[in-house]
C-alpha cells in the first residue's frame, strides 16, 4: 500500500492541503499516531458534490451488470488488502485483529450480496398495468413504474464500525447499488483506515470505467465539513451511524434546507432483554452466560448491546442475576475507542452508581490504565426506572441495567415507557413465548428485529434482515441500514405513461428482455407482456 497522505479523496484528485490539521489516537497505548490529516476545506466540499452532480445521470444509466462488476471489483480488492486494513484499524481503534478481520468479511460480503441483488436485476419491482383503450368509462392509460436512483448521496462513517458501517459499508454499498454517487465523511477516529479504503474504492472506479464523481471521501475532525456536506443543495440523501446528538443534527439541518432532503441515521438503542420465569429456571446457566458475553462483546461498544434487562422478581429471577453477575465480574476490561467515548461511559457510570435506589452488583477490578472501561451490571426496581427519564438513556459502552418488575403488568408498563430500539429480546419456554400475545406484540411495536432466545449482538447481512427501529434507533422507522432492502433507501420510483415501448427502460419494456419477474396487471409473471 502506498503511504498515507492525510487527504481527502475529491474524485480521483486528492484534497487541498488548508483546513485544520489532527492526528488519530491510538487508546491502547494512550498516545497520538504519527501521520497528519487534513480537514477539507469548503472548496474540497464544493468539487466533490459538483463531480457527484456530473457523474449522477451516467450512473442512472448504468446496467445492473455493471454496477454489480463493478461492486464485485472492489470486494476483491478489499480481500487482497485485508492486512493492511486490518492492521491499521487495530492501530486507531484498538479492537482486536480477529473482530477487524470479521468485520473486513462482513463487508466483502454486503457489496457481494448487493451484486448478485443488481445481478438477478428483480430488486427495481417493475410494475406494469397495460393500456385499454377500449375501458369504460374513460380509456385506462399505459402505466408502468420502477424504483430509479436518488442522485448524490452523502455517508457519514461510525467510529465503532471500522469497515462494516464505513467507507464500503453498508450505507455506501447499497447507495453505489441503487445507482447513486456518493460522497463519504470519513469518521476522525480512524481517517488512516478510511484513506486505505477510500483509495480501493477510487481504483475501483478507475477499472470499471464509471464518471469521477462516482465517489468521494472527506476527511474532517469537526463538525463544520459535515455540515456543509449536508447543506449543499446537490445532495439528495444522507447516511448515517453515529450518536443520537449527530443524527438529530443532520436531520435537523436536512429539514432546513430549501429543498428538505431524507436523512437514513441510525442513531441510539437500549435493546430490551425481557426473561420469563420459565426460562430462567429451566436454563438459568446457559442464558445468564450468553447474555453476559453479548452484553460486553467489544467493551459493550455495539449498538445492539443489551443495556436493558426486564424480569419480575422471583426466585428463579435472583438465582439467575447472581449467575450473570459472577459473569460481569470475571470479564476483563477493554480499552474502548475513543478517548472520549471511555469518558462518557465512565461518567455517565459513575452517576448511576452514586444515584439512590440503583445497585451495583458486580464490578470487576481495573488496571487503572487510561482508555479503559469495566464491565458493570447495576439494578433498579421498576418505580424509579419509571421516574428518572435518565435512566433510559443509552449507555455506550459493557454496561447493563437491570429493571426488577413486581409482575408481567408491571413489566408491560415499562416496556410502554421506552423509546424505538434496533432490537428486543425475549427469552421464554416455547409456552410462554406462544402464550404471551400481547407481550410479543409490544415488543414487536418497539423494535425493528424481535429475537426469541437468542442474543441480538450479532447482525446477519442477509435478504430478510431488518436493522432499523422506531425512533431514536432510526430517524426514519420504515428502513433498514443492513441486508438487502437497504437499497430501497436511496431510490424513488417513478411511473412512466404511455411511453413509447422502445423509449421505456429495458426492465419495463414489453419483451422483458432482461427476464425479471414483474408485476404485470397485477399478476406475478416473467414472461413478456401482451
Amino acid at each position: 500500500m502506498s503511504a498515507l497522505t492525510g487527504l481527502s479523496y475529491l474524485g480521483f484528485s486528492r484534497g487541498r492541503i488548508g483546513g485544520r490539521t489532527w492526528k488519530a489516537f491510538d487508546s491502547a497505548l494512550w498516545n497520538d499516531i504519527p501521520e497528519v490529516f487534513h480537514s477539507a476545506t469548503a472548496a474540497d466540499v464544493a468539487t466533490a458534490m459538483k463531480l457527484a452532480a456530473q457523474a449522477t445521470p451516467v450512473l442512472a444509466a448504468l446496467s445492473g451488470k455493471a454496477k454489480a462488476a463493478f461492486l464485485r471489483d472492489l470486494a476483491t480488492r478489499i480481500e487482497a488488502a485485508t492486512p493492511a486494513l486490518a492492521s491499521r484499524a487495530q492501530q486507531e481503534t484498538s479492537l482486536p485483529e480477529a473482530r477487524c478481520l470479521g468485520e473486513i468479511v462482513r463487508t466483502m460480503g454486503q457489496l457481494r450480496l448487493f451484486a448478485e441483488l443488481l445481478e438477478k436485476g428483480d430488486w427495481i419491482d417493475a410494475r406494469l398495468e397495460l393500456a385499454n383503450p377500449d375501458r369504460k368509462p374513460l380509456p385506462k392509460p399505459d402505466h408502468r413504474s420502477m424504483c430509479r436512483p436518488l442522485g448524490p448521496v452523502a455517508v457519514f462513517c461510525a467510529s465503532n464500525f471500522p469497515f462494516a458501517y464505513s467507507v464500503a459499508g453498508g450505507d455506501t454499498a447499497s447507495a453505489l447499488a441503487a445507482g447513486n454517487p456518493v460522497v463519504v465523511m470519513a469518521h476522525h477516529a480512524h481517517p488512516g483506515t478510511a484513506e486505505i479504503m477510500g483509495g480501493l474504492i477510487v481504483d475501483a472506479v478507475r477499472a470499471a470505467g464509471l464518471p469521477e464523481g462516482t465517489f468521494s471521501m472527506l476527511m474532517g475532525d469537526g463538525k463544520d465539513v459535515g455540515q456543509l456536506l449536508a447543506q449543499h443543495p446537490a445532495l439528495r440523501a444522507i447516511g448515517f451511524t453515529g450518536s443520537r446528538t449527530g443524527g438529530r443534527a443532520l436531520m435537523d439541518i436536512a429539514a432546513e434546507r430549501e429543498v428538505p432532503i431524507p436523512v437514513y441515521a441510525e442513531m441510539s438503542s437500549l435493546n430490551p432483554v425481557v426473561l420469563l420465569e420459565g426460562a430462567l429456571a429451566a436454563r438459568g446457566e446457559a442464558i445468564a452466560t450468553g447474555l453476559a458475553a453479548s452484553c460486553t462483546l467489544g467493551v459493550g461498544q455495539f449498538c445492539t448491546q443489551p443495556g436493558l434487562l426486564l424480569m419480575v422478581k422471583t426466585p428463579a429471577a435472583e438465582a439467575f442475576v447472581g449467575q450473570l453477575a459472577a459473569h460481569f465480574r470475571n470479564a476483563p476490561e477493554g480499552v474502548m475507542l475513543t478517548p472520549a467515548i471511555q469518558k462518557a461511559y465512565v461518567t455517565v457510570l459513575a452517576a448511576r452508581e452514586t444515584r439512590g435506589g440503583i445497585q451495583s452488583f458486580s464490578h470487576g477490578k481495573g488496571s487503572g490504565k487510561p482508555g479503559r472501561a469495566l464491565p458493570t451490571l447495576l439494578a433498579v426496581g421498576a418505580k424509579t426506572f419509571l421516574s428518572d427519564r435518565k435512566l433510559q438513556a443509552e449507555l455506550f459502552g459493557p454496561s447493563s441495567l437491570i429493571v426488577w418488575c413486581d409482575d408481567l403488568a408491571q413489566l408491560s408498563k415499562v416496556l410502554e415507557s421506552l423509546e424505538g430500539n434496533l432490537t428486543a429480546t425475549l427469552h421464554g419456554t416455547d409456552e410462554e413465548v406462544i402464550a404471551h400475545v400481547a407481550l410479543r406484540a409490544q415488543l414487536e411495536a418497539l423494535a425493528g428485529r424481535v429475537v426469541v432466545n437468542g442474543f441480538p449482538t450479532g447482525v446477519e447481512v442477509s435478504h430478510a434482515i431488518v436493522h432499523g427501529g422506531p425512533y431514536p434507533s432510526l430517524s426514519d422507522g420504515r428502513s433498514t441500514s443492513v441486508g438487502s432492502n437497504a437499497i430501497y433507501r436511496f431510490t424513488r420510483l417513478v411511473c412512466y405513461q404511455n411511453h413509447p415501448d422502445a423509449a421505456l427502460p429495458a426492465e419495463l419494456q414489453n419483451a422483458n428482455p432482461l427476464g425479471l419477474s414483474r408485476l404485470v396487471n397485477g399478476v406475478r409473471s416473467s414472461d413478456a407482456a401482451k
